[in-house]
């Protein structure tokens, strides 16, 4: 039983206002793995008294990069002496598989070390050459902290998402409240542990679980600067509309329904196994899995075969064990909604090629779903319109190129996706003409010194890299 009583805020563990702690169920079997205490409006309050209280004193803001950066580097360096506890405490809470929360790790490492080196390399402050030299005119811009940033992520993948925010937040010497969702209280009960061994001035960062009412008064807050958003698109309209009523600044990564296109030439086996990671990720709980198959007329029974057999092979289980792939859902509703989805695909008619909304045999007692694949399904269907977040892979039939990128483009989405192809200059033709923020080239894994983030209703902004750090930037000239 892991318990955390007390709040980290400013720095610091706390008595919260509320004594009552939250009880955290395994999605495994349901029984109680934690409790945890959860912030409240009045501790919000608290946070972002400290968190004004230390930016207007500046300590953290006005040091120098390479403080901020030497602070964050041994940051990166405590994740990754302890990234087995931190996989394990995912999986537990979450329900993810062990192979996938293990492999993340390095993931987290490759992207603080692009944030790291894209501080280095940051023009903090730079002397513009004038336009004009004969002008007495000189300016100087400089990037300084946007102020309190209020960092708001899902429970899918917490340690991802947060460090994506926190990270880059404090190289450019903002102060954090960071939110997290309640589910996630043990594994970001254990990062704001790691957060306290650094040498950061009180004040500076916050964690705090909390549920949707506590976040949307921390998100509404005066003294909030900057909103750093990730989580659903129905979410995430709610709160560009409160950032924009009150002009705050805002990004945003929201939901996806991307999708993996095989072209005609492509290794139909070598893209199968390479979807096994690209849709099936996180037990499909993932925004960037690519769900939607399209695949041409002349291969598309082929592809279905490959891909029955491909998900009728993967073990469903328990999140530790090492054979499994896929572990539970996270909660009971979002397994009913997952099996609802399923249902629902056998309602609109499209061919059930394996799967279906019963609960694996022998796993009643957690928020298990049986992976499923759906054949013959039209673009217009809700299963292939809507984030369902979990194991289900639809697959859609194309006729040519062009009919290919019209069905992966019709989509109010666009945040992922990926084309196969025995010829990469093909593959790249065509992945230029999907409107999505990330596309991958058979399989390739996302690099993290490029930006992140979405088209469409996929949200507003980047993460990662250089650009990503800029998102938590003002520029300010001053002229001579």
């Amino acid at each position: 039983m892991i318990i955390y009583d007390r709040l980290f805020v400013g720095g610091s563990w706390i008595e919260p206002k509320s004594p009552e702690l939250l009880d955290i169920a395994s999605p495994h079997d349901r029984s109680v793995i934690g409790r945890a205490a959860q912030a409240r409006p009045a501790d919000i309050d608290r946070a972002l008294e400290a968190a004004r209280a230390s930016f207007e004193k500046g300590e953290w803001r006005l040091a120098p990069p390479e403080r901020r950066i030497a602070v964050l580097r041994r940051f990166n360096a405590l994740r990754e002496e302890n990234a087995e506890k931190i996989a394990h405490l995912i999986s537990l809470e979450n329900g993810s598989a062990g192979w996938f929360t293990r492999a993340g790790q390095p993931g987290l490492t490759r992207q603080a070390n692009a944030y790291l080196k894209a501080a280095e390399e940051f023009g903090w402050e730079e002397k513009l050459a004038p336009s004009d030299p004969s002008s007495p005119v000189r300016s100087v811009v400089r990037r300084e902290a946007v102020g309190v940033v209020a960092a708001v992520i899902p429970w899918n993948s917490p340690f991802s998402s947060a460090t994506a925010k926190i990270i880059p937040a404090l190289l450019a010497g903002n102060s954090v409240v960071l939110k997290v969702s309640p589910e996630n209280s043990l594994s970001m009960g254990f990062l704001a542990e790691l957060l306290e061994r650094l040498d950061l001035p009180e004040g500076v960062i916050s964690v705090l679980p909390a549920d949707r009412e506590t976040s949307e008064y921390l998100i509404s807050h005066r003294e909030v600067d900057k909103i750093a958003f990730t989580g659903s698109t129905r979410a995430g309209r709610r709160i560009a509309s409160i950032a924009g009523e009150q002009l705050k600044r805002v990004s945003l990564e929201l939901g996806g329904k991307s999708a993996a296109i095989i072209l005609p030439d492509a290794d139909i086996a070598k893209a199968v196994a390479g979807l096994k990671f690209g849709s099936l990720l996180n037990n499909g709980e993932s925004c960037i899995a690519q769900t939607r198959i399209l695949a041409p007329r002349s291969r598309y029974e082929e592809v279905v075969t490959a891909l029955k057999g491909l998900v009728e092979s993967l073990k469903v289980g328990a999140p530790d064990d090492p054979d499994t792939f896929i572990g539970p859902m996270i909660r009971p509703d979002q397994q009913e909604r997952v099996r609802a989805y399923i249902r629902l695909g056998i309602e609109e008619g499209a061919r059930l090629v394996t799967g279906g909304p019963q609960i694996p045999e022998g796993l009643e007692k957690g928020n298990y779903v049986t992976p499923t694949v759906f054949a013959d399904v039209d673009n217009s269907m809700r299963i292939a319109q809507e984030e369902i977040f979990g194991p289900v892979l639809v697959v859609i039939a194309y006729d040519d190129e062009d009919d290919a990128v019209r069905i992966a483009n019709d989509s109010e989405y666009g945040l992922s996706g990926g084309v196969w192809s025995g010829d990469e200059e093909r593959a790249l033709a065509v992945a230029r003409r999907v409107r999505t923020g990330t596309v991958t080239i058979n399989g390739a894994s996302v690099a993290f010194d490029g930006p992140f983030g979405g088209f469409k209703a996929s949200g507003v902004g980047r993460e990662y890299g250089a650009v990503g750090l800029g998102t938590y930037t003002e520029y300010k000239t001053i002229t001579v």
